[in-house]
């Protein structure tokens, strides 16, 4: 094991409040402040035994953390992630990685100037689900990829919008807040998106913003997904309602979420079901259900480990901001096909630019 790091929690929200209790069953860290300017920040920092600071400059000043969470609203990421990095305090930035394409590709270039580590917080990559997911999937178990389905219902209670942002376009959202995981994976099991389609609704909620969204999309290597979502929709039909990733806050269902169809199998998630023909594929015959073996764990735990493994100089980050970013081009797109009603070309041009830019093939850890 490497130093025990002193480490504090920019934002104390929910999102906040998870990496908290995490860190609680982490030797690596040591929570020693939470910056957060409401009330509710200081009142969970004092129950803590710890100080709560207003603001990232007022936590570099105090010199209590060595590195930080930014679990903030969106349109902050970029400046607070600045002011953190420039002063050599490593940097676990929650999804999505900025709220504009502009910002991200300036933070792509900060985080290339000073070198300081840089982490993606799109957990789910660190969940060993997806991890033998995406084995199974590049080991030509269920062959190429033909179609997929994504299903998020998340019918969040009235007093989740109190907070404003969520209301904001740029900020809130289900494609953004929500949506960006499921694109994230996608393309970490599939490869680079190509091509969208959109139908965005704010029909039951009225905000500014979308409260549901019907998305297509096609990959470069030629499969097609299909990706609903709804923050007013009821039923168990969510990633977050069935993997049992973050239990103080989700029920966990015992109902599927995403289903891939390939041309030598299916497979299901998070049951890890996969589906196998008994001879040639004919939808006449029975199939034949495996549950790939997996070892449960933390998303959360693990993604604290890699990054503790990351200050401590060790690997490249599992979720790069290139990375992340590509993400952020594909929502982009998303809501530009939402808005004209037509199918739009997801443009990674500005990464091209950059030098170092890697792109998720679905090859990557």
């Amino acid at each position: 094991m490497g130093r025990v790091v002193d480490i504090a929690v920019i934002g104390a929200g929910a999102i906040g409040r998870t990496h908290i209790d995490t860190l609680a069953g982490m030797p690596r860290f040591r929570l020693t402040s939470i910056v957060d300017p409401m009330p509710a920040g200081a009142v969970l920092a004092a129950s803590l035994g710890i100080p709560c600071l207003p603001s990232a400059e007022a936590l570099i000043d105090s010199g209590l953390a060595r590195a930080a969470i930014v679990a903030t609203p969106n349109e902050t990421h970029l400046p607070v992630s600045e002011a953190l990095l420039r002063a050599g305090i490593p940097v676990l930035l929650e999804k999505p990685v900025a709220e504009s394409l502009a910002s991200a590709l300036r933070l792509i270039a900060i985080a290339d100037e000073i070198g300081v580590p840089l982490l993606i917080g799109h957990h789910r990559r660190h969940n060993p689900i997806i991890r033998a997911a995406h084995a199974a999937i590049h080991a030509g178990r269920i062959g190429d990829l033909v179609m997929a389905t994504v299903t998020c219902s998340l019918a969040k209670p009235a007093g989740y919008f109190e907070a404003a942002w969520r209301r904001t376009p740029g900020a809130g959202g289900p494609l953004l807040i929500n949506m960006v995981h499921e694109i994230d994976l996608l393309r970490h099991f599939f490869g680079e998106i190509a091509q969208v389609q959109a139908i965005a609704s704010h029909a039951r909620r009225g905000f500014a913003v979308e409260d549901t969204a019907a998305v297509s999309l096609s990959f470069v290597d030629g499969g097609i997904a299909t990706l609903c979502i709804s923050d007013t929709a009821v039923g168990p039909w969510a990633w977050d309602l069935t993997a049992a990733e973050n239990p103080a806050r989700f029920p966990a269902h015992p109902v599927t979420a995403h289903h891939y169809a390939g041309s030598k199998a299916g497979l299901s998630l998070p049951d890890l079901t996969l589906w196998e023909p008994k001879g040639e594929p004919d939808w006449t015959k029975e199939l034949r259900p495996t549950v790939l073996d997996v070892i449960q764990a933390d998303p959360y735990e693990r993604q604290l480990s890699h990054f503790a493994d990351l200050i401590d100089g060790s690997g490249t980050p599992m979720v790069s901001v290139r990375d992340a970013t590509a993400n952020l081009i594909v929502l982009d797109a998303i809501r530009a096909a939402a808005d004209t009603g037509q199918s739009v070309t997801v443009d990674l041009s500005p990464l091209e630019s950059l030098s170092g830019t890697v792109f998720n093939n679905g090859m990557g850890p």
